[in-house]
């Protein structure tokens, strides 16, 4: 069986040395397009506390200090810590790729946390509201995780497996497409559960969209760490888990404690 080969150039032109235009950079902006739209939206109606003067600032904090800032760090203290301290110039190189989803998340709270206190807005209005849209960002990323030709997935024989020439193989090896994995389930799958879950009176309630998002985000990459091919050298702990299904882990326990602080598994009870 003949399996297609990744030849997709992550370059869509370049500018000057290592500044490019590249289908990452795009997939990041109509991450916060397709968020600001649907946000925007949630404004109108009343349901979210940003007014529409004040929706362009939150994306930009969000953007900055929350998902950049946040997935950098992520990246280079959770999986790149060792290249950090033998070059810590490593970390302001982001033209080399390397963003953290877990650590974008961990920012993206901190600023939800600021920006919730300082314009003395509901930080479970934003919370909730945020995490019912952030499917759509991941859905960009993970497609464009693909085009880049990283991330890849373990090999298979599948016949939709792909020939990743970026992983290095001796013999060209089919592998798992992995990041359309995560596209569809941390993205198109997640997205739309969300939906479903926030027009339920369950998913009116403070904390609900939240807790159900970090359950569904969990699962769904625990379950696509599965055929993803782990990092070399210290993605694997007891020899069976990566680090994103341990790091999503704590995610699921992140949601229980919401949970139980909103008292979200009792039925009939509304939190303020």
């Amino acid at each position: 069986m003949t399996h297609w080969v990744h030849n997709l150039d992550p370059v869509i032109f370049q500018i000057a040395g290592p500044l490019a235009v590249r289908w990452y950079g795009i997939a990041y902006l109509l991450g916060f397009l397709g968020g600001y739209i649907l946000l925007l939206r949630a404004s109108k109606r009343g349901e979210f506390q940003v007014p529409k003067k004040e929706l362009s600032n939150f994306i930009v904090w969000l953007a900055i200090g929350g998902v950049f800032l946040g997935g950098r760090l992520g990246y280079v203290l959770f999986y790149s810590f060792e290249t950090f301290i033998r070059d810590p110039l490593f970390a302001l190189r982001i033209w080399e790729g390397g963003m953290a989803s877990h650590g974008g998340m961990i920012g993206v709270l901190l600023v939800l946390l600021c920006y919730a206190h300082r314009h003395k807005h509901s930080f479970w209005n934003l919370a909730d509201n945020l995490a019912a849209v952030a499917p759509v960002g991941l859905f960009f990323g993970r497609v464009a995780n693909f085009i880049n030709g990283e991330l890849w997935g373990r090999p298979t024989s599948v016949p939709w497996a792909v020939i990743f020439p970026q992983a290095g193989d001796a013999v060209p090896t089919p592998r798992h497409p992995s990041q359309l994995y995560e596209a569809f389930g941390e993205g198109l799958v997640l997205f739309i559960v969300l939906q479903l879950i926030r027009r339920t009176k369950w998913g009116q309630r403070n904390g609900a969209v939240s807790a159900g998002f970090l359950i569904l985000y969990a699962a769904a990459r625990i379950g696509a760490e599965c055929f993803r091919e782990p990092d070399a050298g210290y993605a694997l702990y007891l020899d069976w888990i990566t680090k994103g299904q341990l790091y999503s882990a704590v995610m699921v326990l992140a949601a229980i404690s919401i949970m139980v602080a909103k008292k979200l598994y009792r039925r009939g009870v509304v939190t303020e």
